[in-house]
């Protein structure tokens, strides 16, 4: 794998647990995180992170900007990855 591909990664376990923060941080009526700066995580490439963290703790889910927005970032994402790929 090459550093792009680990960049990549970082990326998304970074943003998984920004959504983990962010629910904590619901549940506790503290200090939010921006919607901003959850979906700008997603749409810099942290996509698999974000939908992750929307599943798994159960975030943002109900917001129908996340519940389709971050898997049509997602699939982007994906389309855009493998037509790169195909390009060479």
């Amino acid at each position: 794998m090459n550093m792009i591909g680990y960049v990549f990664i970082f990326l998304n376990v970074i943003t998984f647990f920004v959504y983990g923060l962010d629910k904590l941080k619901a549940v506790q009526h503290w200090w939010r995180i921006p919607e901003v700066v959850l979906l700008g995580l997603a749409a810099v490439g942290g996509s698999v992170g974000a939908y992750l963290g929307m599943l798994v703790f159960r975030h943002k889910t109900r917001k129908p900007l996340f519940r389709f927005g971050v898997p049509v970032i997602l699939l982007a994402q994906v389309l855009a990855v493998n037509y790169l790929r195909w390009l060479g």
